[in-house]
């Protein structure tokens, strides 16, 4: 009896293998946000918090469609990812929100250099189409890419008599003075990302020297990456310096054909928007739902429809249509050093903010 029932047994588990009455090792690569279980357990928990850092319209719509797909409460709050960092930071392993959505990787990198984002292996990563779209340990998945460049307001430079910035090295000019918004180091991933390509273009010593030159022509420095370009349509500002994603917001959804688009000539970086989980957070699986439905169509799709022209980074998603009207090549970017952004951001913000002689109320973010 004893023979019949290991032969039995034996025979169950190749069947299970073979087809798939029970579960594997290996998870299985699927278009679904995630399993049965995962679902099951998440909606156990009821709940999700949301700190992002993308477009508000944006985060609504996908904290919206996520409570609608699996009938979880979100609660969500739109903060800088330099204002998230620095909450998280305050928090120390007792997270107030579940996960992080949307917003450039340089501050994701530093929170997880420190130990407060959790590591999960997300089954619908095997859709990111390149290594540099996520993290290696698993700390945080990207969503989306976008470009660096300048935002222009035409009107207002041919009224100046002044033509358009062509490169980085332009911006120093004095004719440029006052007429430059750029967001603001200590709360803005948009700046960090700034800070990191100069130095990376030009150098340590010279890069900081470069952002010490630019100071002298910055009018604005804006709490929000997106900032500069919610200024440039108005003449407000006349040159902002962000990601061209938020110029075409501009153009398109709000109308103002005055704004031109500029990719600098020497060569520009690109931000990773990112979704990771708070280590410590209170929903743990709610979390791991949200990553999976962030790496779905379901989740990154909801971009184009609400005003975000961000290139996508999963292989099943349809890209923006608007992106590519604009003439944007999501790869034609200098080679972006991922290592030395995650271990150098916050050192290199202090060696900025010394050099600057601590910033003056420019800085100031109440």
């Amino acid at each position: 009896m004893k023979k019949v029932f290991a032969v039995m047994l034996a025979l169950c588990m190749v069947l299970a293998i073979v087809v798939g009455c029970g579960k594997t090792t290996e998870a299985p690569k699927t278009d679904a946000p995630a399993d049965n279980d995962l679902v099951a357990l998440a909606k156990a928990e009821g709940e999700l918090v949301v700190y992002g850092s993308c477009e508000e319209d944006y985060l609504r719509a996908a904290c919206d469609n996520f409570e609608k797909l699996y009938d979880i409460k979100v609660t969500y709050q739109r903060l800088s990812t330099g204002e998230v960092q620095s909450k998280i930071e305050e928090e120390n392993g007792n997270p107030s929100a579940d996960v992080w959505f949307g917003g450039t990787t340089d501050p994701y990198n530093v929170v997880a250099a420190e130990g407060l984002l959790e590591p999960y292996a997300a089954q619908n990563a095997s859709h990111l189409l390149n290594k540099q779209y996520r993290d290696p340990d698993g700390n945080w998945y990207g969503i989306y890419k976008g470009i660096l460049g300048f935002m222009v307001n035409t009107d207002e430079l041919a009224r100046l008599g002044l033509e358009a910035p062509q490169d980085w090295q332009d911006l120093l000019k004095p004719e440029y003075k006052d007429l430059i918004w750029l967001s603001n180091y200590n709360t803005a991933g948009t700046a960090k990302l700034v800070i990191n390509t100069m130095i990376q273009k030009y150098g340590h010593d010279a890069g900081i020297q470069y952002l010490v030159d630019l100071d002298k022509n910055i009018h604005v420095y804006t709490k929000s990456g997106s900032g500069p370009s919610k200024n440039v349509g108005t003449g407000e500002c006349v040159i902002g310096i962000g990601f061209l994603h938020d110029g075409i917001t501009q153009i398109v959804d709000n109308g103002y054909e005055n704004v031109a688009l500029v990719i600098p000539s020497s060569g520009t970086s690109f931000e990773v928007g990112a979704t990771a989980i708070f280590k410590g957070c209170k929903h743990p699986n709610a979390a791991k739902l949200w990553i999976e439905y962030a790496l779905s169509p379901d989740c990154v799709e909801l971009g184009a429809q609400n005003g975000s022209y961000q290139f996508l980074v999963i292989d099943n998603a349809k890209q923006p249509e608007q992106a590519s009207k604009f003439g944007l090549d999501p790869n034609n970017v200098m080679a972006y050093d991922f290592d030395d952004a995650k271990k150098n951001t916050k050192t290199y913000i202090g060696e900025v903010m010394q050099a600057l002689n601590g910033g003056d109320d420019r800085f100031k973010t109440e």
